[in-house]
This record gives C-alpha cells, sequence and structure tokens, in this order.
C-alpha cells in the first residue's frame, strides 16, 4: 500500500462532560475520526448520545481494568478489585493481580467476567463496535488480549490497537521523561510483538504503527505538523487526550496533562494545511 492514511483518535470518551465535549469538538471542527469509549465513565450516557449524533464519529471501547469502577458487580470479581469495589490505582500493581489472579481458575473467570461486562455494556449503547483499546493500554496485558480474543466473534471485535512506538524519533523531538519513555518503549514494544501474531491469527486488524504514547498529554500543533510530513506509506494511528476542560475526574491519574492544548492542536488550521499539503488521508478504525 503506498498510500498514507492517518487515523487520529481521542481517548477517554464517557470519562467526563469535558472529555466529550473535546471529543466531538475535535471531530466537527478538527482532524480527529476515532474515539473509544468508557462505559463506566462519569458521563457515558452523555457520551453515547453525542455518539449518536455524530455518526461519523468512529466509536470503540476503551477497556478499563484500573482506576475507575468495574462494570460487573464488584461482589462478583472480588479478586479484581479494593473493598470499596474499585479497580486499584496503579496499572502496574493492577497487572501483577491479574496475572495472580490468570493462576486459578476463580481468578480467571472472574477477569472474564469483567471484560465481558464491559463488551456487553457497549453493545447495549446500539454502537457499532469499530475497534478496542485499554485505558493505561491494559488490553495488551498477556492475560487480558486472550480474552477478547476468545470473545471477539461473539462481539464483533474486528480492530484493536497496537501500542508500540519508536523510541528514536520520538526522543530526538521531546527528550523529556527520557527514562519513563525508554521504559514503556520496551515494555509496548514487547507486548505489541506478542500480540501481532495473535491478532493476524484472529483475523483482527491494526493500524501499522502508533504515534503519541511518548507525548502523551502533550502532543501539540507543533508536534504534529512536524509528524505528518514524515508518515510512511500505510496506516498510522496518532492517539490522544483532548478535553475542552481540565477534567477532575482524570486530573490526580494524569497530572500535568494539557488536555485543552491538545484540542487546540487537533483543530489548529496549520495542522489541516499539513494533512492536506502532504496528501495524507484522514481515515478511522471502520476503515481497517
Amino acid at each position: 500500500m503506498s498510500q498514507r492514511r492517518l487515523i487520529v483518535s481521542g481517548d477517554d470518551f464517557g470519562a467526563a462532560p469535558e472529555v466529550n465535549a473535546g471529543i466531538v469538538r475535535a471531530h466537527r471542527d478538527g482532524i480527529l475520526t476515532s474515539t473509544s469509549l468508557m462505559v463506566t465513565g462519569d458521563a457515558v450516557t452523555e457520551a453515547v448520545e453525542l455518539a449518536h449524533a455524530t455518526p461519523r464519529l468512529s466509536v470503540g471501547l476503551h477497556l478499563v481494568l484500573a482506576q475507575a469502577r468495574p462494570a460487573a458487580a464488584p461482589r462478583d470479581i472480588p479478586v479484581l478489585v479494593r473493598p470499596d469495589g474499585a479497580f486499584g490505582d496503579q496499572p502496574v500493581v493492577n497487572g501483577l493481580r491479574y496475572a495472580w489472579a490468570y493462576c486459578s481458575q476463580a481468578g480467571r473467570a472472574q477477569l472474564r467476567r469483567e471484560v465481558e461486562a464491559q463488551l456487553e455494556a457497549f453493545a447495549a449503547t446500539g454502537l457499532r463496535l469499530a475497534h478496542v483499546d485499554g485505558h493505561l493500554n491494559m488490553h495488551l496485558h498477556p492475560m487480558v488480549l486472550p480474552l477478547l480474543l476468545e470473545l471477539a466473534p461473539r462481539f464483533g471485535i474486528r480492530a484493536m490497537r497496537l501500542t508500540r512506538e519508536a523510541i528514536g524519533p520520538a526522543l530526538q523531538y521531546d527528550r523529556s521523561n527520557l527514562l519513563r519513555k525508554i521504559w514503556e518503549g520496551c515494555v509496548f514494544s514487547a507486548l505489541s510483538a506478542w500480540a501481532t501474531p495473535r491478532l493476524h491469527a484472529a483475523g483482527i486488524a491494526s493500524a501499522d504503527r502508533i504515534f503519541g504514547l511518548h507525548q502523551t498529554g502533550h502532543l501539540d500543533a507543533r508536534y504534529l505538523t512536524s509528524l505528518i510530513p514524515t508518515l510512511p506509506a500505510g496506516t498510522s494511528e496518532v492517539y490522544c487526550h483532548p478535553a475542552a476542560g481540565t477534567p477532575a475526574v482524570l486530573s490526580r491519574y494524569q497530572p500535568g496533562y494539557d488536555h485543552i492544548g491538545e484540542l487546540s492542536a487537533l483543530i489548529d488550521p496549520r495542522v489541516r494545511a499539513a494533512i492536506d499539503s502532504t496528501g495524507v488521508t484522514l481515515v478511522s478504525y471502520r476503515d481497517l
């Protein structure tokens, strides 16, 4: 494929009214083509209504297994949740907990029940499931991905985000948070390499490459206008976290994120001009 195609995704749809407003504005007035829905988010009802009113917006499931409430009843998944019925806040600790839980039949059943419950909640919205990704990329967890693949035929999962980004170009652009970026680059490259043949075997599509992992929370117009002309042939995805204001429900987990700045970048005329002048075609996960 010689054509250069670009998916522009916004995460956390349904988390807060500010996120919902930012996602819809970035789609209607900017370059955003896709989003992923938190089915247990505080503003999920509003998000679903907005999605139905914005039919060109491609919507997937943002699978949440940390920093939120579960979709299943907490009494049915006691191994996965804290005493208050919510998931833990630390993704690494949660990942280890899920790995430990998977060692027992009961733990595997509870993890499957939660993944299934979130897919069921998405199906109940009446929206077409365009793809699956994960909050904190937990969908690539080696104990979670097999469950998604098992449930894929039932729920019509046809595409999934493979979160991996070359560290070299990212550091050339911005060397801040060097150790975090190197760590994330190594972890997600390994997870995606493990996941790739499994997705292919299941007939589940993904973008050829991802951008935004190492610039998360700070994806501005300068970043996009420098990235777009360099996109190679094939399908790329840029994912980000735009919002029309600072969402209080996310601020404790995303300190320093410039949600408003990311929205501004997505609707910046210079970014649109960069896409038009370089012949990049905007697509969504529905097009994979």
